[in-house]
């Protein structure tokens, strides 16, 4: 996969040339040729997608794995309780 900066890598990029990859594959004057390129960048932008998508889940799950340290994310830290006689 190239630069995750390049817009056309992102899943909406990705998205987008498969679109026009499949669109591009219904035109009926291209050759046997011609098709058969347009089939394997399909194939290329759907394994770039798979990848990508994976990228980010394992991004995410990290994210959530990651425990909170005392006081941080919904503003309630653990109490300090006081015993009253």
């Amino acid at each position: 996969m190239t630069s995750s900066n390049d817009p056309d890598r992102t899943g909406d990029g990705l998205k987008e040339l498969l679109r026009v990859a499949w669109s591009s594959l219904a035109n009926s004057q291209l050759t046997s040729d011609e098709r058969r390129e347009i089939r394997n960048q399909i194939k290329q932008y759907s394994a770039e997608l798979r990848r990508y998508l994976e990228l980010k889940g394992t991004e995410h799950g990290r994210a959530r794995e990651q425990p909170l340290e005392q006081g941080e994310g919904n503003g309630f830290g653990r109490p300090e309780l006081q015993i009253l006689a």
